[in-house]
């Protein structure tokens, strides 16, 4: 055998077990119920905190930042120093779940089950008018995908478009895990290709389905790669910058936003559901930066953005 032969024995021999080391870490994630998921995140971060400096650092400035910007008191620190730890388990244990058709999760459905019908009285009372859906960035970002394909589902809708800024396949192949789900744009190393006539994608998208996913808490910092409006703001009573692309999209066609924040408490999920915004109305970003600021006093701990230096202050000009 010679060695070229060899090594690439090796190669496929090592291919093989990290396969099923991905099967086998999979199935044991399926199994596990979200509490005991949150606890064995939280004693991840704190293990790993007491070695690595910049895990310890990140986790103090996350709940510093909140205990300054909405009074988070000491019991709140742990659950909010690890958040970022604990989104990352939820967010393989969701995908574990749907790989294995192990997703029968009770309170994400019933959250979907709550938009749907708010979307289906709206619907009702204005037919016609279109929804722009608009998860904020909280707890786990693949829980609200899930309750976006639900939400899908329940308004008996084939497909959904999703304007999102995570980066893809970081589990697996989210296209063929979530077919129904078509990602419009991400602003990830593919990003500058993906958002060429981003806005012409997510209008027919809102002509053909009447409703689209937009992530409109987004903070502008982290589009300064590309070139980006913003509209000035108060948020937590200091002059603050929100993206314009959700006002910039939806007022021409008259689309009504409708906010959410998913919770998560020892090892259940609860959704908080806003008032509908009028995207044409002149007072649409002030009510959307109210709703942020709701939420971020209302659920700091689970706030994947906490901790940034500047988030939605971070400029005081377009």
């Amino acid at each position: 055998m010679t060695a070229g032969t060899l090594s690439q024995h090796f190669k496929r021999l090592y291919a093989r077990l990290a396969s099923r080391r991905l099967a086998l870490r999979r199935r044991l994630l399926a199994c596990l119920p979200f509490v005991v998921v949150e606890r064995a995140a939280l004693a991840s971060w704190m293990m790993r905190s007491a070695f690595d400096g910049r895990i310890r650092a990140t986790g103090v400035s996350r709940y510093e930042n909140g205990r300054i910007d909405v009074g988070l008191e000491r019991v709140d620190a742990l659950r909010t120093m690890s958040a970022n730890v604990r989104e990352a388990w939820l967010d393989e244990r969701i995908y574990a779940g749907r790989a294995l058709r192990r997703d029968a999760w009770p309170d994400l459905r019933g959250a979907a089950q709550q938009l749907a019908l708010r979307i289906k009285w709206i619907k009702s009372k204005e037919p016609g008018r279109v929804v722009v859906l608009s998860p904020f960035h909280y707890v786990s970002q693949y829980a609200n995908i899930y309750v976006v394909d639900e939400v899908r589902r329940l308004l008996g809708l084939e497909s959904m478009a999703v304007v999102s800024g995570v980066p893809r396949d970081i589990y697996g192949n989210d296209a063929a895990m979530i077919p129904s789900i078509r990602v419009l744009s991400t602003y990830d190393e593919k990003g500058s290709e993906s958002r060429n006539g981003l806005g012409l994608r997510v209008m027919r998208a809102l002509r053909r389905d009447g409703v689209v996913v937009v992530f409109s808490d987004v903070p502008p910092y982290t589009l300064a790669r590309f070139p980006m409006e913003t509209v000035g703001v108060t948020i937590g009573g200091r002059p603050a910058r929100l993206h314009n692309g959700v006002f910039r999209l939806g007022a021409p066609v008259d689309a009504l936003l409708l906010p959410f924040y998913l919770s998560f408490e020892k090892g259940r999920f609860d959704v908080r559901i806003f008032e509908p915004i009028a995207l044409a109305d002149a007072a649409a970003p002030q009510c959307l930066a109210n709703d942020i600021e709701t939420a971020r006093r209302e659920n700091f701990p689970h706030w994947l953005y906490a901790g940034h230096p500047s988030v939605y202050h971070f400029a005081a000009m377009r």
